[in-house]
Formats: structure tokens, sequence, C-alpha cells
């Protein structure tokens, strides 16, 4: 991908409020997208483990998925999410947590994608999520 895709991609995450306040960056290499969630100690949910928050970990994950679809096909609106089911693998230790999402299927108006999050070692996922969103072609179709 393109200076221009990280570009855009870097500007994507600015739109997104929330994802400033967490810190999430994306680093592209080749055609593959990974997704950074550096640690701060804001993002602790549990401190007598310490763990990461669970909405923090779903909120990265969603989030993930939203930029890979804009990837897929960037358009001015974002992708809207459906619905989505999030896996609690194991605790999220507080270091940096990395994520990348496969775009299973696109359709005309809806795609389903799966996300995986890890930290240390990407063959032991911490959190996974498996979403339908809205196509933003499907969006403006309907407004």
């Amino acid at each position: 991908m393109s200076d221009d895709h990280a570009r855009r991609l870097a500007a994507l995450l600015e739109r997104v409020p929330y994802m400033g306040f967490l810190g999430m960056r994306a680093e592209l290499a080749g055609d593959e997208m990974t997704a950074v969630l550096p640690f701060a100690p804001k993002l602790i949910g549990n401190t007598v483990l310490p763990a990461l928050h669970g909405g923090v970990i779903g909120a990265f994950l969603e989030m993930t998925a939203v930029c890979q679809l804009w990837l897929h096909a960037p358009e001015k609106r974002l992708p809207r999410t459906i619905d989505v089911t999030i896996e609690y693998l194991r605790s999220g230790r507080p270091v940096t947590t990395y994520a990348r999402a496969d775009v299973r299927k696109v359709g005309r108006r809806i795609a389903n994608v799966h996300v995986e999050a890890w930290q240390d070692s990407r063959d032991k996922p911490v959190a996974a999520l498996r979403g339908h969103f809205m196509l933003a072609d499907a969006i403006g179709a309907g407004e």
C-alpha cells in the first residue's frame, strides 16, 4: 500500500475521537495493516491483575475492522457496525496490543470481518471479533 494509504488511514483514525484518546495507530507493510494500541495506564480496567479494560479491547478490535474495510474501499463515510461478537480469550496485560483484520466477505451492502488481537505472540490472541458492517454505499442509498 502507498504512502497515500498511510496518510488517509492516519486521517481516518483522527476522525474518531475515542481512538485518539486510546492512542491507537495503524502500520502498513505491503498489503497488510496492523493496528497498534500502545499501553497507557488509563487503559487498565482491573488494577488487581492488572489487565486492560474489556471495553478498550472491544473498541480497538471494532476500529481495526472499520479501518481495514475503509482501506478495502475508501469512502467519505465510515462503515457502520451492525453487530459484533467479541471473544475475550485471555487477560490483556499492560503492554502494547496489536490486531489484524481479515475481510471475509464483501457484498453490495454488508461486509463480514474477523479480527484477532495479540500482545507478545500472534499465535496467542487475547481477543477476537467477528462482525458485520454496513458499507458506505448502502448507507448513502438508504438515507
